[in-house]
């Protein structure tokens, strides 16, 4: 069985030499590295190789993975020609929750986090459908980013 290929950023190594994901166990061990890795390398941005690349030479779009072991939670965002973020059913009480990619810092509606698991499966659903934004999980329209 083929899989689509995803690039995968979120250690400062990966700026030269991306992660690439082929296959379900591939989003496993990413997962596993952001929720059991350092606290402040615990969100991926992910490109797909299969979609179009804008006449900039830059991806089209961009899907943002970000887990938090210790809870067992996520986030999600998706962005192309519209912003989404994951929506989950309460949130962590704050207003807002910070995911980092090499130590800087995304905002997230507290709103966004769902269960690990679901970040699991959309990730999986990213890769298996071309980079279409994944259908598994619920999303909201942020009022700021």
């Amino acid at each position: 069985m083929t899989h689509n290929r995803v690039q995968a950023y979120y250690r400062e190594q990966h700026a030269d030499e991306p992660l690439v994901v082929r296959t379900p166990e591939d989003v496993d061990a990413l997962i596993d590295a952001l929720a059991n890795g350092p606290e402040f390398e615990n969100l991926a941005v992910l490109h797909s190789s299969e979609r179009e690349l804008l006449p900039s030479g830059f991806p089209d779009h961009e899907f943002m993975v970000g887990a938090d072991g210790e809870r067992q939670v996520g986030v999600l965002s998706f962005m192309d020609e519209k912003n989404f973020v994951s929506l989950g059913s309460s949130g962590s009480g704050g207003a807002e929750v910070s995911y980092f990619v090499v130590e800087n810092p995304t905002e997230f509606p507290a709103t966004a986090e769902i269960p690990l698991v679901l970040v699991r499966q959309a990730a999986k659903e990213f890769l298996s459908s071309g980079g279409r934004r994944p259908m598994c999980v619920q999303w909201q329209e942020p009022e700021v980013w």
